[in-house]
């Protein structure tokens, strides 16, 4: 049984670090993804999703992971608690959270899976349907499953999430050089 889903539906992507890695805070490399939001009423996507990690509990079994079988799920309530604290932010009630990341930079299309080469058209708050794995994995001090992106597809524009950049038209006026009002 493969452990690959290939979204059925559209998700909406958050902490999108998809031009570059996001940055470690100890200097360690830092690996690109994103925060998968899944609106609960998409029964589909969330059916895929759970045959997938099961899929991966099972490989993990196999290649003599233990406890592998007993592993969390790593898709998250968006209205409960964060696994270190806290709540999530207003955009994930009602919907499941999953975190996801690659040291491959995935490779971003747009609709006509033509690949998507100005920076500012991929963002959080941007709907995709994405390209997933799901693996077990033990190290020394931690294991479970984790979920690894390969691509995006960008389906939908929305409200960007978080600190959004303005844009310069929307902040400066242009100034006539022909007047010297500026003081200089």
């Amino acid at each position: 049984m493969s452990t690959q889903v290939i979204t059925k539906n559209p998700v909406r992507l958050s902490y999108c670090y998809l031009n570059a890695p996001r940055r470690n805070d100890d200097g360690t490399e830092g690996k690109y993804g994103a925060m998968l939001i899944i609106p609960k009423s998409d029964t589909a996507t969330l059916k895929q999703m759970e045959a997938a990690i099961e899929a991966a509990r099972v490989a993990g079994a196999a290649k003599g992971i233990r406890n592998a079988r007993n592993f969390k799920s790593p898709l998250r309530d968006g209205d409960g608690e964060k696994p270190r604290g806290g709540e999530y932010g207003p955009e994930c009630k009602g919907c499941w959270v999953l975190n996801t990341s690659s040291k491959r930079q995935p490779k971003v299309v747009d609709r006509r899976v033509q690949p998507i080469l100005d920076p500012d058209e991929i963002y959080s708050g941007m709907w995709a349907i994405v390209d997933i794995n799901f693996a077990c994995f033990s190290m020394s001090s931690n294991s479970g499953i984790s979920c690894y992106l390969n691509n995006v597809q960008k389906v939908r524009d929305d409200e960007p999430l978080g600190g959004a950049a303005s844009r310069p038209e929307d902040v400066f006026k242009a100034v006539d050089e022909e007047e010297d009002d500026l003081g200089l």
